[in-house]
């Protein structure tokens, strides 16, 4: 059993423009199948650059707070209750922002599939997961590439 609203951080991350802390909420009641993390986001900061996943689905519940949500359609504020899906594919790409002046709670739920491929459209990154899905706690391969980096399929 884990609780939403504690404060024993699992991690902490610290970029400018993307500082936030974390609970690995699925971790911590033993979910396989399941990730799910509650981050508290600071006034000004984001959740993660914008990115859509090819194979897993998410969803974002508002506990605490109101975050601008920033989706193909556009952005919309999201507060207290608030659930909004990210299905698989560029129609679910997404970013959470806390432009309010209060820091925002929200619990994020994933699929925890791989292989996995995440595009960042805003930089033309591909991010490749394989043997363990984003966010897994195993060994596995995590790498980000130029999407822009293409090669010829017989080179070498």
């Amino acid at each position: 059993m884990s609780n939403l609203y504690a404060t024993d951080w699992d991690a902490v991350e610290d970029q400018p423009g993307f500082a936030w802390t974390r609970i690995r909420l699925g971790r911590r009641v033993g979910a396989e199948k399941l990730g799910a993390s509650v981050y508290v986001l600071d006034p000004g900061q984001k959740s993660f650059p914008y990115h859509f996943h090819h194979a897993n689905e998410e969803m974002l519940i508002v506990l605490e707070g109101v975050v601008t949500v920033r989706t193909p359609e556009g952005e919309s504020d999201a507060g207290r209750g608030d659930a909004i899906s990210f299905p698989a594919g560029p129609e679910g790409a997404h970013q959470v922002i806390n432009r309010a002046e209060e820091p925002a709670r929200f619990l994020m739920v994933s699929t925890m599939i791989e292989p996995e491929i995440a595009e960042y459209p805003d930089s033309g990154k591909i991010g490749v997961f394989a043997g363990r899905a984003p966010g897994a706690d195993r060994p596995g391969i995590q790498k980000f590439l130029d999407g822009a980096a293409v090669v010829p399929y017989f080179d070498d």
